[in-house]
């Protein structure tokens, strides 16, 4: 077995046919592996299966260790990377039995991300949708999406400078739409844009 492991933890284990396999050390240990021991065709197999499983459960901690995930999005993400599916399902279970996995705590987490940014309602649910959470969370997280006139107001006052041309306006409009704000909700925050403009332009102009 090689005394370092790779960037992400396992060790290269030698074989006598000369091809060799890349385990965890709970997997070595487990199987109480050591220079010269064999195995027969039965416990090669168990050994094999275990290195599997180990690799897509290290692989799932190291996925929700970086961002929040739900359970489907966490499947999907393994058996993109290689893992098969059955050690996929079998690692999401793993992790929900720690509850290190709960998809309505996931569900509240991409809402209020996406509130911080500014996005409207529906791109909320786009980014659910995405993140495959369980449509039986969406309506609670979603109930009281507070409203984004400000925000509104916040982009347009970044987009529209002093003298902006209905080209201008189109743009930015279709970008609130992009940004998931209803066409109902981009017309009261321009015609309030339009009020202040109109005002500063009475006091200043």
């Amino acid at each position: 077995m090689a005394a370092q492991p790779d960037r992400v933890g396992r060790h290269t284990v030698k074989l006598d046919d000369g091809t060799s396999m890349r385990l965890y050390r709970q997997t070595v240990e487990d199987f109480g592996l050591f220079a010269g021991k064999e195995l027969d065709e039965a416990e090669f197999n168990r050994l094999q299966d275990a290195a599997s499983l180990m690799s897509a459960k290290m692989r799932a901690v190291r996925i929700i260790s970086a961002s929040s995930v739900s359970k489907g999005d966490l499947q999907r993400r393994l058996v993109e990377k290689g893992e098969n599916k059955q050690d996929a399902l079998k690692a999401v279970a793993w992790l929900a039995e720690m509850d290190l996995l709960d998809d309505q705590k996931t569900a509240q987490q991409v809402v209020q991300n996406c509130i911080a940014k500014g996005y409207g309602r529906s791109r909320a649910k786009q980014a659910l949708y995405e993140k495959r959470i369980p449509k039986e969370y969406w309506d609670e997280v979603l109930e009281n999406y507070p409203d984004q006139t400000d925000k509104i107001l916040a982009f347009l006052q970044k987009r529209l400078k002093e003298e902006w041309s209905e080209k201008d306006l189109r743009k930015a409009t279709d970008a609130l739409l992009r940004r998931g704000h209803s066409y109902q909700q981009i017309c009261r925050a321009l015609e309030e844009f339009s009020q202040n403009a109109d005002l500063q332009e009475d006091m200043y102009g």
